[in-house]
């Protein structure tokens, strides 16, 4: 189990993707996630055959989040320049941790 942070503050539990076949996967075939999926090695994601709509945060390599956005199932995004991991959580996450752009977040194992 892994927590992502921001400040020290703890923002919700994190499951990390680091593989392909678990970055493939993500939130597919789920109903729902509580907490947050961190996708490795990623520049954009889609939600072609999702569930739910999902907020994400395209991080660059230390963490900082660079963009921010709503995405509903169905939808693809597109790479951001810089990005380099993707974070994932249910629709209205984001605004409950008060996650905007410019933050720097921590993984903590």
């Amino acid at each position: 189990m892994a927590w992502l942070l921001r400040d020290g503050e703890v923002l919700a539990s994190l499951e990390v993707a680091s593989d392909r076949r678990a970055r493939s996967r993500g939130l597919l075939g789920r109903d729902g996630i509580e907490g947050a999926l961190l996708l490795e090695r990623t520049r954009s994601v889609h939600t072609v055959g999702m569930r739910f709509a999902i907020d994400v945060a395209v991080c660059d390599a230390d963490l900082v989040v660079l963009r921010t956005r709503r995405v509903r199932p169905g939808r693809v995004t597109f790479p951001v320049r810089r990005g380099r991991q993707v974070i994932e959580a249910e629709a209205g996450a984001f605004a409950r941790w008060g996650l905007v752009p410019g933050d720097r977040l921590e993984v903590r194992r």
